[in-house]
């Protein structure tokens, strides 16, 4: 008997690998609005400019409903991260890994999200200890009081420097 070597694996799509470790299926959808919001990861979108986005992409139309659903089974397992700005709109976008260990900026203007780091790290690293005690108490307390499926974060939100440089140049 003659024996044949075993076809050598196809390299695992890490959209579809991210999918399967959240226990979610790898739908043309899923696929679609996560490989989007990855493509993407320093700005978030509301649900309509998620689904205008997405509109010209792909083989099937994806509807507001599904994209509802689907945006947020993909925040329930923590792929995405949705954000409430100052207007009570909600924004989502890939979860970058330095949101949970990081302060980060808003641009309220073009919506891209900075971790606060650079010219901020220095003064950051010396306040971070007192900031994470701070938040650690808050929460052990709203805990004791009886509160659950606590979290936290930090957002400065404003203007970035390029919004506001390019609304300085327009002029009124």
């Amino acid at each position: 008997m003659a024996s044949f070597p075993a076809p050598e694996s196809a390299a695992i799509d890490p959209i579809d690998a991210l999918l399967s470790a959240h226990g979610l299926r790898r739908t043309v959808a899923a696929r679609l609005v996560l490989g989007w919001l990855l493509a993407h990861p320093d700005t978030s979108y509301t649900h309509s400019q998620l689904q205008a986005a997405l509109s010209g992409e792909g083989p099937s139309a994806l509807d507001r409903v599904t994209l509802y659903r689907l945006i947020d089974r993909l925040t329930q397992v923590g792929l995405l991260l949705c954000r409430v700005d100052v207007k009570r709109v909600r924004r989502y976008q890939a979860m970058p890994a330095s949101v949970h260990a990081m302060p980060h900026f808003e641009c309220q203007s073009c919506h891209r999200d900075s971790p606060l780091t650079g010219a901020f790290s220095g003064a950051l690293q010396v306040n971070g200890h007192d900031l994470e005690r701070a938040a650690q108490s808050a929460l052990e307390a709203l805990k004791a009081l009886g509160y659950q499926g606590l979290s936290m974060e930090f957002a400065v939100r404003g203007v970035c420097a390029d919004c506001a440089t390019t609304s300085a140049e327009t002029g009124p």
